[in-house]
């Protein structure tokens, strides 16, 4: 089985990566597969690539899930 969770963008780094946080934790992931990323977006993360981009609502809820299972900590970002 494969997991993809979602992850907001934190910063841009040079030649199509980003650093990405969920959970507290933050990565480097690939954007390489997905358009028109910026801070503050949210993507589906698998294997260290961003494969698509979520609308906030989406993460938000997906983000909310995962911590009612106790999978992941997670707390709603500002004004949401």
């Amino acid at each position: 089985m494969c997991l993809a969770v979602p992850a907001r963008i934190t910063e841009l780094l040079p030649s199509g990566l980003a650093k990405a946080e969920v959970g507290g934790i933050v990565k480097e992931l690939n954007l390489s597969l997905v358009d028109d990323i910026g801070i503050g977006d949210y993507v589906i993360v698998h294997v260290g690539f961003a494969l698509a981009k979520l609308e906030p609502e989406e993460a938000e809820a997906t983000l909310a899930l995962f911590a009612e299972a106790g999978v992941l900590e997670y707390e709603p970002a500002e004004g949401t």
